[in-house]
């Protein structure tokens, strides 16, 4: 199934990317090149993991730690999100009414000291924000609007808590303090309470979850009859009320916070699921809780409305749910955001990935990654957010590493939001580029007058002049770096002594407008040869056993021929490729092989890097023809096999092996 499965994904994707227009650098849609594109390194694209400190989750990672065990612990985290590629956060800086800064309107969180209302003897927010900036990650604030406590005792809250100033804002129920959505003065101060860390501190992006109204419990109803009474009039029942009372909510924050600050962005996390077909007509074809009538969430009208910027559905479920299959869901909302400005990113369950007690599938390693294969078919889904950042650290059964191997193996740019403004840069000046013992060095300066936000740093390989399309996705794509002022200085420690590059710098505004391509600047390598390439014809380079065949049937083939042999469940029958790498170091490691629908969904291929052997499964009906990366490995020195290609799998169609290539970086 998981080979079907993958099928299926493979050839949705290669007709949703077929001959599309990327706009470049510097040129509008209008004048784009028609580039060929590479899916799985996509120029723009949201990558953000959730950073939550209810309940301590993830940060900080207990109460009553120091501001130094505090700091670090963040520091770490952000460490990680860039390493996994991101390039956002979404960090929980008020989550029971409380806030993770010096608020006038509510009391610091006691996630933070375990005393409600204890100065933590720092601003967090401003140090969240900047450590964030610094990485040049987007930063989130995110808020719960109505949740006061995990306990439904208002006597625990501090004396000045505003559900104690007025206990008639506030209901208990499920064992929870909630306060009362229905009360106009309560809509107006959590609007206020929030806006006030959206007015005094440098965030990106104000970030709700799903949780409204709350999740029912049973034999419990909750207790706001009165308030419908007092307010409800001009509505036919209680839950329609409901849900105006959110509406409201959504709809004036998001007024406010563009009022106060254009470029700042509002979304949404809420429930995957609005509502089922069999209910509604214009809903999902599921069968699992529906947020419209259970905690009165009606996320379809926000986006329809256009009242939030990005909407991030949390779609935790995996493909073939029967109740709330994760691929019907996708293309579900990306029907949803058709034809609106809202943008689309997917909620991940990361936390299930190897976690016990979950379904089969999530004990597959691959089961994230198929996600965000299905996602490529939807040019409406625009990034993901994952579930949460303990959870990416942990990466149980390498499955996020899987993901990220596949998925963020280059850099990406956040998408522009086009509503929001903001206009590209002029093109920065490259004004020094010196390769050194630590790498190149590359300094540039922004065009006189300008202030850009952030760069864009590029890397061609060779001398030659760029082809616009180079910049087309984000192949060539190097890092992202924030601004520091007028002038900016980057070393790329990744830069082969022995290889000539290019380098090419854009400036992006705050809304991540990209300016056009400056003057690149050429740095030469040192002559050593850079690439070792082995055919299967090259002698005494290549080995297989009696079980493999030679043809030149394909054109796509590399040399002469190529070797291929059928899948075997009963032995490995490795063909190998030897090597000796020119220094000990980390190597790009690609392989050339000719596809065919035919060929195998997933031939093994083992690379023998240091520390033990890996191995990269390929899809060989697809991306033949060309260099195709397995992946980057630290190789030694001497003569000796460096990729194998293995005949035991249990899918069907042959195994092919043709040539090699090791880079270093």
């Amino acid at each position: 199934m998981r080979a079907l499965r993958s099928l299926a994904i493979l050839t949705a994707l290669l007709l949703a990317v077929g001959g599309s227009v990327v706009p470049l650098p510097g040129r509008d849609s209008a004048a784009a090149a028609e580039c060929a594109v590479d899916p799985a390194t996509p120029k723009r694209q949201f990558r953000a993991m959730w950073i939550s400190t209810v309940a301590n989750i993830d940060w900080p990672s207990g109460q009553g730690l120091t501001v130094a065990e505090q700091q670090a612990e963040y520091r770490a985290r952000l460490d990680t999100a860039v390493q996994r590629g991101m390039n956002a956060v979404v960090v929980q800086i008020r989550p029971t009414a409380d806030a993770m800064w010096p608020s006038p309107h509510e009391p610091w969180s006691h996630w933070l000291t375990g005393v409600q209302g204890k100065n933590p003897g720092y601003d967090p927010l401003a140090f969240l924000v900047a450590e964030a900036h610094a990485r040049n990650l987007e930063f989130h604030a995110w808020f719960n609007p109505y949740r006061i406590a995990q306990h439904d005792d208002p006597s625990k809250l501090v004396a000045a808590h505003p559900a104690r100033q007025h206990p008639d804002w506030a209901f208990a129920y499920g064992g929870k303090l909630y306060y009362n959505p229905g009360i106009p003065e309560v809509r107006a101060f959590v609007q206020t309470a929030m806006m006030d860390a959206v007015s005094r501190y440098d965030i990106d992006g104000v970030h709700w979850d799903d949780y409204f109204y709350p999740y029912p419990v049973s034999g419990q109803t909750i207790p706001d009859q009165q308030t419908y009474q007092r307010y409800g009039g001009g509505f036919a029942n209680i839950h329609d009320w409901r849900r105006n009372n959110v509406d409201l909510l959504v709809q004036e924050m998001g007024q406010r916070i563009h009022a106060a600050k254009p470029h700042v962005k509002f979304g949404v996390s809420p429930f995957g699921i609005w509502r089922n077909q069999a209910t509604d007509p214009l809903g999902s074809k599921t069968s699992g809780l529906q947020s419209y009538d259970a905690i009165y969430a009606d996320s379809r009208r926000w986006v329809k409305q256009n009242w939030i910027d990005y909407i991030t559905p949390q779609i935790y479920w995996h493909i073939g749910n029967s109740a709330a299959d994760y691929g019907v869901l996708v293309a579900w909302w990306a029907s949803v955001v058709q034809g609106t400005r809202v943008q689309l990113f997917i909620g991940q369950g990361v936390y299930k990935v190897g976690a016990s007690g979950q379904p089969a599938a999530w004990q597959d390693p691959n089961e994230l990654s198929d996600h965000l294969g299905l996602n490529r078919t939807y040019p409406q889904v625009l990034g993901d957010v994952h579930f949460s950042a303990k959870d990416v650290k942990a990466d149980r059964l390498g499955g996020f590493g899987a993901m990220v191997a596949a998925h963020y193996s280059r850099p990406a740019l956040p998408p522009v939001a086009a509503h929001l403004g903001g206009a590209a840069p002029p093109a920065p000046s490259i004004t020094s580029a010196v390769r050194g013992t630590g790498g190149v060095t590359l300094t540039w300066q922004a065009a006189s007058g300008s202030a850009p936000t952030s760069y864009a740093v590029y890397r061609i390989t060779g001398t030659g002049a760029a082809d616009p399309c180079d910049f087309a996705d984000a192949g060539n794509l190097l890092t992202t770096v924030r601004s520091t002022g007028t002038t900016r200085t980057y070393v790329d420690k990744t830069a082969a002594a022995t290889t000539a590059y290019t380098y090419y710098v854009t400036a992006l505004d705050r809304l991540h407008n990209e300016s056009p391509v400056g003057t690149g600047a050429t740095v030469p390598g040192n002559g050593t040869p850079a690439a070792v390439i082995v055919d299967n014809a090259t002698a005494g380079a290549f080995t297989a056993g009696a079980g493999w065949g030679t043809s030149a049937w394909s054109t796509a083939k590399y040399g002469t021929d190529y070797r291929y042999a059928t899948p075997s469940t009963t032995g490995s029958d490795v063909a190998w490729f030897r090597a000796n790498p020119p220094a000990a170091g980390n190597y790009r490691v690609e392989v050339w092989y000719p596809a065919d629908p035919g060929y195998n969904s997933a031939s093994p291929f083992i690379v023998a890097a240091s520390g033990g052997n890996r191995t990269v499964t390929v899809d060989q009906r697809v991306n033949g023809g060309r260099w195709f990366t397995l992946g980057t490995f630290a190789l030694g020195t001497g003569d000796h096999n460096i990729v194998g290609v293995s005949r035991w799998t249990s899918t069907t169609g042959y195994v092919v092996a043709d040539a090699v290539r090791i880079t270093r970086v």
